[in-house]
């Protein structure tokens, strides 16, 4: 984030998703607060951008207007202007603000629900695709982390999946990330002191009996996928 005459321009990649909303929404708010005229969104770099992100952009616009500021959008990624276009919000988000003739934020958000999944159609086999390639280069070093597990700590195949993704829960890092940070710990790199503290706390949890860390980790747990 930057101060330029007055506004604060924030810059955002990557995906804005139900994961991400909480997040954006805390770093919009301090966005206006900084800006004493308002805030300035770059969303080139946002590659995808769902309902979710919509009610943060929408969240921390009505914010900025309550203090007398405006929130705008000076450019954005294909994904954010379908999304901007399916909702007919992009005249929300200009320095001209809002026409009379524009429905309410209310009634938008409803809209944006209903046609999150028609928007979603065209890009799921770009997702799939990219879904796929992601899985292929995470695969391997992440059954390369849990056989370091097993032959570290005595683990069971499952014993070592479920620390893994505990872990990888409780240090907010993603479990490739992890996976790597792990394998590459037994090459003679030093492991990041929080991973150690929570490997530590994982590894006792699986050894207490009525421990509930022991149970299997279900499918879906935590914001990223692993195929």
């Amino acid at each position: 984030m930057s101060l330029r005459r007055g506004r604060a321009l924030v810059t955002i990649g990557g995906e804005i998703d139900l994961c991400t909303e909480q997040a954006l929404v805390s770093a919009l708010r301090e966005a206006v607060g900084r800006g004493a005229r308002g805030v300035d969104l770059d969303l080139t770099g946002t590659t995808f951008c769902d309902c979710s992100g919509l009610r943060a952009l929408l969240a921390a616009r009505h914010h900025a207007q309550r203090s007398g500021k405006t929130l705008t959008i000076r450019a954005a990624s294909r994904p954010v202007q379908r999304l901007l276009s399916a909702t007919g919000t992009q005249a929300l988000f200009t320095s001209r603000g809002r026409s009379p003739h524009l429905p309410s934020e209310r009634s938008i958000l409803s809209a944006a629900d209903t046609q999150e999944d028609a928007l979603s159609r065209d890009e799921d086999l770009h997702t799939e695709v990219a879904q796929l390639r992601r899985a292929m280069q995470t695969r391997p070093v992440i059954d390369q982390a849990i056989g370091v597990l097993m032959a570290s700590f005595r683990l069971s195949p499952e014993d070592a999946w479920n620390v893994l993704v505990a872990v990888s829960q409780n240090t907010n890092t993603k479990l490739h990330q992890l996976a790597r940070q792990l394998v590459t710990a037994v090459q003679g790199s030093a492991l990041d002191e929080a991973v150690q503290q929570h490997l530590g706390a994982a590894l006792l949890a699986l050894r207490t009996p009525t421990s509930p860390a022991r149970q299997p980790a279900e499918e879906g747990d935590g914001c990223e996928e692993v195929t």
